[in-house]
């Protein structure tokens, strides 16, 4: 009897309520107690009352708010069941990873593939999500909801609200002091709060995502041309510019990083820009901003999504425009420009189990050049470094720095071996920009050629016990914001072009983002233009007319 009554029980709807409260704090809030306590400790206010008082507070506020939604008779069940596996999810992907499940990370989810997506799924995560979430939601479902008549019914439950709310209020006047400091001192707290922030954050990505359903793009760029220099030539140009993924600053040669990650590209004559940082902390993001006009202050993906981008003006120039893709997609900015998607393609050795390495982006680029009727800009999309699936981005031969981990929970790997894996990708990120840079000096004597390479975003590799990528801006590590960014230039292109290459070395120390892209390519390619701004151009100062 006992045991029927725990497995199928008769509750009230606000017992039912505070059982729920409880079990969503203590149970799916590890994440965010632990950051709190973190922040008490390091503020000096830590005290066992106080963190009670922080207990007590959570479990008070979900307990409102589902009191709330039991007033939906017909809703409360469902929804609650809905919210217990949600709850499960996001606590897995915030307790393993270390990630914040904000607007730009629900879009990031949405927009991946199913690839990718499915290298986050395993074995751990549906154990977690089914004893966690789905059990408790199914002793929901088995739960019969005892209602009294309307009337006292709503009294009994306003009462109720009404207790709570005062016990809310003073728990938290009382601690008034504490709560306030440890708050005001930490914003990000309000981002770990499990699942009140993934909620806000879902809806606030629905609203974006409705707001932006646009018919018409603004127009950008439409007065763009090529300058009167360029009839004196004598030659097209190509320009490569190479988007790279998931690749941090952090861990190339080139940046400091104590590894030969980059034994290529240093034999090269590139000039490195060590100082470089992304709009964005995840490729849905970043990859919009940084071929937008718009700065990274003022960026929004609705904003975005309805005005034209730096392709569209290199287009409206004359200037071909191709753009390759080995990853998810351009995410809207290839829209109106020629696009290919190698990562469906089945080349031997260079594709197997529904991907290709890098290298697939050059097959047919030769016989692109050759037909070229114009001057051309060819965006090459990598996969990159893309996690937590690193040992899959790079072929057997660049295998360079072992052991490497093998498995696509990246957490489960001691560090060292994570880094070995991410640092093979960032050498055959080395290897693949190499070989463009060959491709373009095999083709010198007919096009003055260039390339530039700057990555979406870094990576976190378990520093502080955070992986991947995707933390909000205000508070993510550096590693997910600090990008490499390379150029290289033919020596025809530079003296065709006008550019002091030794001045650029002297400013490549300068503080520099994805702000300065947009504006740096129409520079680069002398493109007159109301749209471009001098200030975020980086060689405005180093070009000789």
């Amino acid at each position: 009897m006992i045991i029927k009554n725990i497995f199928k029980p008769k509750l009230s709807a606000s017992v039912l309520a505070l059982v729920s409260a409880l079990y969503l704090t203590v149970v799916q809030n590890t994440t965010f107690f632990k950051a709190v306590f973190a922040a008490i400790n390091i503020t000096g206010h830590g005290n066992l009352p106080f963190e009670i008082a922080v207990y007590v507070s959570l479990t008070l506020l979900f307990f409102l708010l589902l009191s709330l939604l039991a007033s939906i008779k017909p809703l409360f069940k469902p929804l609650l069941m809905v919210i217990l596996v949600v709850t499960a999810v996001v606590s897995f992907f915030m307790d393993t990873y270390g990630v914040v499940i904000d607007a730009s990370m629900i879009q990031n989810l949405m927009e991946t593939d199913v690839k990718e997506a499915t290298e986050l799924f395993n074995l751990k995560l549906f154990l977690h999500v089914f004893c966690l979430g789905v059990l408790p939601a199914i002793w929901v479902y088995r739960t019969e909801i005892q209602y009294q008549p309307f009337l006292p019914e709503a009294l009994r439950r306003l009462l109720i609200i009404g207790i709570a709310a005062l016990l809310l209020g003073g728990t938290i006047f009382t601690y008034y002091k504490d709560f306030s400091f440890v708050l005001r001192n930490n914003h990000s707290l309000r981002y770990l709060i499990n699942p009140n922030y993934p909620v806000y954050s879902f809806v606030k990505y629905l609203k974006g995502s409705t707001q932006t359903q646009v018919t018409q793009v603004a127009g950008l760029g439409a007065d763009a041309e090529e300058n009167k220099t360029w009839q004196s030539r004598g030659k097209k140009s190509i320009v490569v510019l190479v988007v790279g993924e998931t690749a941090r600053a952090e861990n190339f040669a080139l940046d400091g990083y104590n590894r030969a990650t980059n034994p290529r590209l240093s034999k090269e004559d590139i000039i490195n820009f060590p100082n470089t940082h992304s709009c964005g902390t995840a490729t849905a993001a970043s990859l919009p901003c940084m071929f937008s006009n718009l700065k990274r202050s003022h960026f929004s993906d609705s904003d975005a999504k309805q005005n034209e981008n730096l392709l569209d003006v290199l287009a409206h120039a004359g200037i071909s425009v191709l753009w390759k893709d080995n990853n998810s997609g351009c995410k809207g900015v290839c829209q109106r420009v020629t696009t290919e998607n190698t990562e469906i393609l089945k080349i031997p050795d260079l594709c197997a189990d529904g991907e290709c390495f890098d290298e697939v982006m050059l097959q047919g680029l030769q016989s692109y050049f050759d037909k070229l009727a114009n001057n051309a800009v060819i965006v090459l999309h990598q996969k990159g470094s893309h996690g937590p699936a690193y040992y899959k981005r790079h072929p057997q031969k660049l295998k360079v720095f072992t052991p490497e981990c093998t498995n696509d929970q990246v957490q489960d790997c001691p560090q060292a071996e994570i880094i070995n894996a991410y640092d093979n990708t960032i050498l055959y990120t080395d290897y693949f920009l190499a070989e463009v840079i060959q491709l373009l000096k095999s083709n010198a004597d007919k096009y003055n050629t260039a390339m530039l390479y700057m990555s979406d975003h870094g990576e976190s590799l378990g520093e502080n016990g955070i992986y991947l990528h995707g933390l909000p801006y205000s508070f993510a590590p550096e590693e997910q914001k600090h990008i490499p960014f390379i150029l290289w230039l033919s020596k025809d292109f530079s003296d065709s072009f006008g550019l002091d290459t030794e001045c650029i070395k002297r400013q490549r120390n300068i503080a520099y983002s994805h702000d300065n892209l947009f504006h740096s390519v129409l520079g680069l390619l002398d493109i007159k233009t109301s749209a471009y701004e001098a200030d975020y151009d980086i060689f405005s100062h180093c070009t000789n007319p």
